[in-house]
């Protein structure tokens, strides 16, 4: 076998290989243990690392990383690093949905730690 074909084998099995090696994108649409209660129930009845799912508006921007997220029940602080915000801008009139969950601390009101922000349209 040529050098060029050989290389051409590789090239086709390096690219079978690549294909079978990403991870699929998909979006689960069934039923989940993420909780789907408010923002006023969260700070009634703080539990920490219970995971939250919560539906509002990011109200204002306090610190490099903390937010004011509203519901309509309540106003908690959301701790969303940059990279978890989607790639479209976002202000206190955007609708979004954060999945995450509840930080509770000693000296401090409950936050939600986010791990996924998404606009809602």
């Amino acid at each position: 076998m040529s050098i060029q074909a050989k290389i051409s084998r590789l090239v086709v099995v390096a690219a079978v290989v690549s294909f079978f090696t990403f991870p699929a994108q998909a979006q689960y649409s069934g039923p989940s243990t993420i909780g789907e209660g408010t923002v006023a129930a969260i700070l009634a009845k703080p539990v920490d690392d219970q995971p939250v799912q919560l539906q509002g508006h990011l109200l204002r921007q306090t610190s490099h990383d903390k937010y004011i997220f509203s519901d309509g029940t309540a106003e908690i602080v959301a701790e969303i690093k940059a990279k978890r915000f989607p790639n479209q801008p976002i202000n206190e009139k955007t609708k979004v949905e954060i999945i995450g969950e509840v930080d509770t601390g000693l000296t401090r009101p409950p936050e939600i730690e986010v791990d996924s922000v998404q606009v809602i349209e």
